[in-house]
Order: C-alpha cells, then structure tokens, then sequence
C-alpha cells in the first residue's frame, strides 16, 4: 500500500493552524528507519492544543498530530523488531516535532518504539497511552523514594479527573494505597470514587495555602498534574520524608514554595517527563501496566471514537467536556 490516511494540520500566513482529513503517499512521510500501519492512537490533552493551534508546540507544517501510536511493523531497517510485530510509540516529540499517530501509518527510529506486552490488547494500550505510562513512571519514582502501601497518610493525586491522573487513581487504589483524588469539578466525584479514590479534595481547598511555610504533614505522597500554587501549597503539606512527583504544569510553571519543607522534613521534588525516558524505563513501566493496571476499570472509562471525529474531540478535551480515556481508531 502506497497510500495512507492521515489528519493533516496546516498554517496560514497569519499564523492560523487549519485541520483537513487527506490521503498521502508513503513518500511524504518522515525520516526514520521503522515504518508502523498505525491502528489506535489517544487522545491527549496537549492534542487539543496541538490541533488547535495553541502553544506553538509545532514547528513546521504540513504536520500530523497524534503524540502516541500502536500498529504493526511494516518495516524495519535496524532489525530490531520483526515485520508483524506489535509495538507502541510515545514521546519524543512525536506528534509536536515528527509527525505522529493521526494516521493509517507511521515512520519513526526503531529506538522510539517498545513491544506491545503480551496481556494488552492494542486498543487497550491506547487506553493506557502516553497518559498512564506518565503515571506509571511517576509511581515507579516515588517507590524508589520510600513509598509503600502501607504509609500512614493518603496520596495525593491532583487533576485527578485527566488522564494521567485517572490512571494514576486507578493505579495506586489498585495496588493499596489510599488515594485522595483533587479536582476542581464536582461533576467527577463519582468517577473518581468509581476509580477507587478515598477522599475527594477540591481545587479551592488545594489552592488555599497554608498559614505558614510549613503545614499539617496531610500526604504521603502525591503526583501532582497542575503545578502553580496547588504544587507548591502540597509540597508544604507532605510528610517527613515524602515525595511529590510532578507531571504537568497546567496552572503554571512558577514554584511558589520556601526551601523548608526540603530542609526541615526532608521532602522530595521528582520530576517527570515520559518525552525522553530512557527505552529501558519505557518498558519496565509498559511491563508493570500489563500486568498491575486494573483494565476492567480502564475498559469501563474508555471511549473509541474515529479518526473522523478527532478535530471535533480535541475541542472538547480543551473545554474540559472529555471525562475518562478517549481512544482513535484511526481506520475509522
């Protein structure tokens, strides 16, 4: 086949980005040594933004958005997958910087891809996405940083209604811990609790700080999804010893915290970024979802949508109107 579908993105003179379904030839695709027929891609919230134009996360144009992707190995120059072989793709900028899963096919370095474990399906690994390999990878640090299941307070996930952090509630609940899911929407409440929260915390409590540099130790440890205040105001309410690991940062980039909570308890701030984790993490954490991630209560959360309906999605996912994992097929 020399041709494929794709969502092709596209700029104007005044900087306007535009979204149109295309055919393409095979000779218009990127460089790269593995070429993928795609089958399911997410949908994220950066590809909201991506398709619509927003934070210049896109360098050059004509552009396909999609920042992960699993398919079938159609060829490989490396050896190193087989032709047939299932694999999945996140980060890299793929998606922002190389052309990425709103399509029928896809070619990327074989170094960017790892197999699709045995006990996922494609679509359900999709399900779990760049999101919940994000939370996964935040989990991973913070066990590495002492946490266990039987800590005494709870873990704090904030935005716990996203993606990364849906997972991430589903994830530590199903592994025993306690889970107190932030959000700044009542609407979720049941889906979190669904989810396996224990205690839903609202943004307004989150974003009230407290009365000095140090506050109740409330946490045991927290992914947090939003940063601003809210990062700073928990990293001042964890315990002695605990760890925060930070994923996004969609309230702002600004650290607004004293150097006490890092002196005077010994707390930790973990950064993570699934873009450019190394290929062996990428699979130890794909490994631990296979096998770790409570699926029925992914399955339960997930919707597969066409990749028709994908400019019309990404719309909504900006507006907050998406709850749960949003799945593409893109032969649809």
């Amino acid at each position: 086949m020399s041709e494929f579908k794709a969502l092709v993105l596209d700029q104007d003179g005044d900087g306007k980005v535009s979204a149109s379904y295309q055919t393409l030839s095979n000779d218009q695709l990127p460089e790269g040594d593995t070429t993928v027929a795609v089958e399911y891609s997410s949908l994220n919230y950066k590809d909201g933004m991506i398709i619509n134009g927003l934070g210049r996360l896109v360098r050059d144009y004509p552009h396909v958005p999609g920042v992960d992707f699993v398919g079938t190995v159609e060829s490989c120059d490396t050896g190193a997958f087989e032709v047939g072989q299932k694999v999945i793709c996140t980060g890299w900028r793929v998606g922002e910087v190389h052309w990425g899963g709103f399509a029928t096919r896809a070619r990327v370095q074989a170094k960017w891809l790892v197999p699709l474990p045995d006990a996922l399906s494609a679509e359900q690994s999709m399900a779990i996405g760049t999101a919940g390999l994000t939370a996964m990878l935040a989990l991973m640090a913070l066990e590495e940083h002492g946490l266990t299941p039987d800590a005494e307070g709870e873990v704090l996930v904030t935005g716990a209604a996203g993606g990364v952090g849906s997972v991430a509630v589903a994830l530590l609940s199903a592994l025993g811990y306690r889970v107190a899911a932030g959000t700044g929407r009542e609407s979720t409440h049941a889906y979190l609790t669904d989810l396996g929260a224990t205690t839903i915390v609202s943004r307004e409590e989150l974003e009230e700080a407290a009365r000095g540099p140090l506050g109740k130790e409330r946490w045991s440890g927290a992914i947090d999804n939003v940063g601003g205040p809210i990062l700073g105001n928990l990293l001042a309410a964890l315990g002695y010893g605990a760890s925060c690991a930070a994923v996004g940062l969609a309230a702002s980039p600004k650290l607004d915290a004293t150097v006490l909570p890092f002196l005077l308890r010994g707390v930790n701030l973990l950064g993570i970024d699934s873009v450019n984790a190394p290929k062996a993490r990428r699979v130890q954490a794909w490994t631990r979802l296979a096998a770790e991630l409570p699926m029925g209560k992914l399955d339960a959360i997930t919707h597969v949508r066409g990749l028709s309906e994908a400019v019309d999605l990404a719309g909504q996912i900006l507006k907050g109107q998406i709850q749960g994992r949003t799945v593409i097929d893109v032969n649809t």
